[in-house]
């Protein structure tokens, strides 16, 4: 997921009058060759997109939020969830941390490094969501993964961007349209519910929802805990 680089200033981290500096632990590059980059301060962990911010260790109120409320929204506990967006891995724990023992979730992530970084580095930054044997991991484009037909989930959480106003990486924005949004749909159980979390507020993406047939809520989160930024997390049922 993509937090918007405008946000949040970055402030000093001093240990004894002595700033700490950012260290590359590695990068990688997307499909369209945008390059992200993985980098640690102290105890603080950050990924860049083509030198701005996409997701950090600061912020994750949101993150977290995202998997409880759409299964609240569910009339049963979920068996099949489709997760889209890897990210530090905060969506995916959140996920496992609600989902039953029995459940079966598939998560989406487009460069297979982020994956790597997760198992690796950041393994301990969501307590190892990628150990758990609930979980298969693909590599690939969420949107291409949907417009191919993957089918049958109880819940649909997209975590990929900065919401439908802010898209980084292109080809993302086919999932805040119509024709994404009915890709959505389509891979949902009838009733199954789609989370999708955004950076703002959106009026065309909640016309885009409407368009799809979709019956949706918008609730509006603290994405620090600290009142700083006001994040949205939608809430779309399939009919």
């Amino acid at each position: 997921m993509m937090l918007a680089a405008t946000r949040f200033r970055q402030l000093p981290t001093c240990y004894g009058g002595t700033m700490e500096r950012w260290v590359e632990l590695d990068r990688a590059a997307t499909p369209q060759g945008d390059t992200m980059v993985l980098r640690r301060r102290g105890g603080e962990f950050e990924i860049r997109f083509n030198g701005l911010e996409l997701i950090s260790t600061r912020t994750s109120v949101s993150e977290e939020a995202l998997p409880p409320l759409a299964f609240a929204e569910l009339d049963r506990a979920p068996r099949r969830i489709l997760v889209g967006g890897l990210g530090m891995g905060y969506t995916l724990r959140a996920t496992l941390d609600a989902a039953g023992a029995d459940a079966r979730i598939v998560v989406l992530e487009l460069v297979a490094a982020v994956v790597d970084w997760v198992r690796g580095p950041l393994a301990d930054v969501a307590c190892r969501p990628l150990d758990d044997r609930r979980v298969e991991v693909r590599v690939g484009n969420v949107a291409d993964q949907l417009a191919g037909g993957n089918a049958g989930f109880d819940v649909v959480l997209l975590d990929t961007d900065n919401g439908p106003d802010a898209v980084m990486y292109r080809p993302n924005r086919f999932l805040y349209r119509r024709e994404g949004l009915e890709a959505v749909k389509r891979a949902l159980v009838p009733d199954g519910v789609a989370g999708i979390w955004s950076a703002d507020r959106s009026a065309s993406f909640e016309r885009a929802l409407g368009a799809a047939g979709m019956r949706w809520r918008r609730i509006a989160l603290d994405a620090s805990g600290r009142g700083i930024v006001e994040h949205s997390v939608y809430l779309a049922r399939r009919p």
